[in-house]
């Protein structure tokens, strides 16, 4: 992609952590997939915490001219937003909400390095693209190799007859901002959905597969 040139997503979501983590190269790629997102003219939906790798790069973006967006359960505000919030702040009830919420305002989505919650964040959505709810690209940015042994589970998943070969292309990783943005625009569904689109009732996860047109 040139430089500057704009991206196929208007908004993509990142997971990430609301701690930093105990080394720099985490907080660095957080700034640097933020820079990345600004540059290619791209919108940042987030946890919506103002603490740890979500608050950095929430401030990169929103920096950089970009919208920023957050959504948060009510109950975490008073843990993960310190002083001012950043962005947009939706507050929805609990985190069921926030995850369809999330996915209903985006257009791909990324993970940063993280614990629970953000692992979590990703397989659903790698679960709900092979189940056909949605079709967008999902991304993990492998940090200094940090998610080097979930790639390896996956894989055994795989050889073990749990995972299906096809749906192994559902995730892209890659180790740096730009390449993995590169790869998720180039990404086409290649795998078989277990049930098509029209067949889930999507609205009963909260969930609708295109963002509003103000969104």
């Amino acid at each position: 992609m040139a430089d500057g040139a704009a991206s196929r997503f208007r908004t993509v979501c990142v997971f990430c952590g609301s701690s930093a983590g105990r080394r720099r190269v985490f907080g660095d790629a957080a700034l640097d997939l933020g820079h990345e997102l600004v540059r290619r003219g791209v919108d940042l939906v987030y946890g919506g915490g103002s603490i740890g790798l979500m608050g950095l790069i929430a401030r990169t973006v929103l920096d950089g001219g970009r919208r920023v967006v957050g959504v948060i359960p009510r109950a975490l505000m008073p843990v993960e937003i310190l002083g001012e919030s950043v962005g947009e702040v939706k507050v929805v009830s609990d985190m069921h909400e926030r995850k369809a919420e999330m996915a209903r305002q985006s257009e791909a989505f990324i993970a940063l390095p993280g614990g629970y919650g953000t692992m979590e964040e990703l397989l659903e959505m790698i679960t709900w693209s092979q189940l056909g709810i949605h079709n967008k690209p999902v991304g993990l940015l492998n940090v200094d190799g940090y998610y080097d042994t979930l790639l390896a589970l996956f894989d055994k998943g795989a050889r073990e007859g749990f995972i299906n070969p096809d749906c192994m292309h559902i995730l892209v990783s890659a180790p740096t901002a730009a390449e993995l943005l590169t790869k998720m625009e180039q990404y086409t569904r290649s795998h078989q959905e277990v049930a098509p689109s029209t067949s889930w009732e999507v609205s009963e996860l909260g969930y609708t597969r295109s963002p509003p047109a103000d969104g």
